[in-house]
């Protein structure tokens, strides 16, 4: 016990850690995530507060390269007051933290972190607006004796514009095996064993 070498107060069950809310159903077996306050307060940071929702982050059809970012002095100066990272690395935390559902978007979003261009930074705040309508979304995790297999598998058919990689992500939960595959690394991985 820590106790017994630290000096330590029992504050009873957390409800509240780092930007998220914890909501416990115990009789159900129910653990529920939230990270509405958070998200609140990204909103409010970046005077998105008011703005109207959309339903989805991006929608088919928008593309984002190299191309895009600035070329010269004067288009990269114009970016610097933009606080582009900041909002991406904000965008991080809720997406490690509770929504999963914005992982591929902020991960598109952070490979322009070093030299943004104003059409990504638009992308950035309809990733706000979609998370201004699904702020109530939670993260829930229920008690069960039953673990099955599942298998995650996301691709995007060679959408990279820079240098026409598939991206990809294959991912199992299953007690023994944890993984993330990118890449040809996958294709040639046999899910069986």
């Amino acid at each position: 016990m820590l106790s017994t070498h630290f000096e330590m107060k029992d504050l009873g069950e957390a409800s509240y850690v780092l930007g998220t809310k914890i909501l416990r159903d115990g009789a159900n077996g129910v653990l529920k995530l939230s990270q509405r306050t958070y998200i609140e307060k990204i909103l409010k940071r970046f005077n998105m507060h008011n703005c109207s929702s959309v339903k989805v982050p991006i929608v088919k059809g928008d593309k984002f390269s190299k191309a895009q970012c600035p070329q010269n002095d004067d288009e990269r100066e114009e970016m610097r007051t933009i606080p582009y990272s900041s909002l991406v690395g904000s965008l991080m935390y809720a997406q490690i933290c509770t929504r999963p559902d914005i992982a591929f978007f902020v991960g598109m979003l952070g490979r322009y972190l070093s030299n943004p261009e104003s059409q990504h930074w638009k992308a950035t705040k309809k990733v706000l607006r979609y998370l201004q309508g699904t702020k109530d979304l939670m993260l829930t995790y229920r008690r069960t004796n039953i673990l099955d297999v599942v298998g995650f598998y996301d691709a995007d058919f060679a959408g990279c514009i820079d240098d026409k990689k598939i991206h990809y992500m294959l991912y199992f939960c299953d007690g023994k095996r944890s993984c993330i595959l990118e890449k040809c690394q996958a294709d040639t991985y046999n899910i069986l064993n």
